[in-house]
């Protein structure tokens, strides 16, 4: 069955406007921070109610087109049930990317609603900021966008490193300031609004290299903007410049890692952090 990728990013934005309006709710009540078990980086054990309840709310606007296509899901708060395995398009949801900006009250969370191939390729992604009210989205051949008009920007006079905080305390920081000599530093945000920052603060690179523990985000992290950089003909990878696997096994990224580039093919940088 051939599926409409307008359509489905249409109904994308308005689910992801529509959470985060409920995540906003919560934002400004305050609510108490609760941990997964089995994890220890703070930014992948942390979450709260408006994580499950914006997950809830996402997967209800969305089910008429699950239902139509028979799509797969693969949601943060809910049990992978392997059905990415099984159905030729599954939806990547994470419904509040950035969980400890968000509990901290700061700008650096989002909302993420992605449609992935079983081959592990995004077709459509969408990243919804509600600090800001700005809206991302990009559909396989039909360009990438930001508040409805064409995603543009223009390059810095210097260059940005955005990072986890986790990564400031890792020599990868040291070794990533000696090769970039970036000028100004983002280290507060969750994956998805990290990657926007890194083509809004162009020339910018945001990477983790592989690592053998759990870790490095996960596949729900990277999917909506994964296809957002491919529309812009930017650089969204695995850390050796493969394409992410968004359909593995391991949720986790630690095996590849990933590197989002928006240094305009300055291979020498890249080549060097490796």
């Amino acid at each position: 069955m051939s599926i409409d990728l307008l359509e489905i990013v249409e109904t994308a934005k308005e689910t992801a406007k529509k959470a985060g309006d409920l995540v906003m709710y919560y934002y400004h009540k305050g609510v108490s921070v609760e941990k997964k078990e089995g994890l220890e980086n703070p930014a992948y054990e942390a979450f709260t109610i408006a994580d499950t309840k914006a997950q809830d709310l996402i997967l209800s606007s969305l089910q008429p087109l699950t239902d139509r296509y028979d799509f797969g899901i693969l949601a943060e708060e809910s049990v992978d049930d392997s059905s990415r395995f099984e159905k030729e398009y599954f939806w990547c949801i994470d419904p509040l990317d950035g969980t400890l900006p968000f509990t901290e009250q700061k700008e650096g969370f989002s909302i993420s609603i992605a449609l992935v191939s079983n081959k592990g390729e995004a077709v459509v992604g969408v990243i919804y900021n509600p600090i800001k009210e700005d809206l991302y989205h990009a559909a396989k051949g039909h360009g990438a966008y930001k508040n409805n008009q064409l995603f543009t920007w223009q390059n810095q006079p210097f260059s940005t490193l955005v990072c986890d905080r986790s990564f400031l305390k890792t020599p990868h920081y040291q070794k990533a300031k000696e090769v970039l000599k970036p000028q100004k530093e983002i280290s507060f945000g969750g994956a998805c609004m990290n990657a926007m920052w890194v083509i809004e603060n162009a020339p910018a690179l945001y990477y983790k290299p592989p690592k053998n523990n759990l870790g490095n985000g996960s596949i729900w992290d990277y999917a909506s903007s994964s296809i957002i950089f491919r529309e812009l003909t930017l650089q969204a990878t695995s850390f050796d410049g493969s394409p992410l696997p968004l359909n593995q096994k391991n949720t986790f990224m630690n095996e590849c890692g990933i590197l989002y580039s928006s240094l305009l093919n300055d291979k020498d940088i890249i080549h060097r952090l490796r």
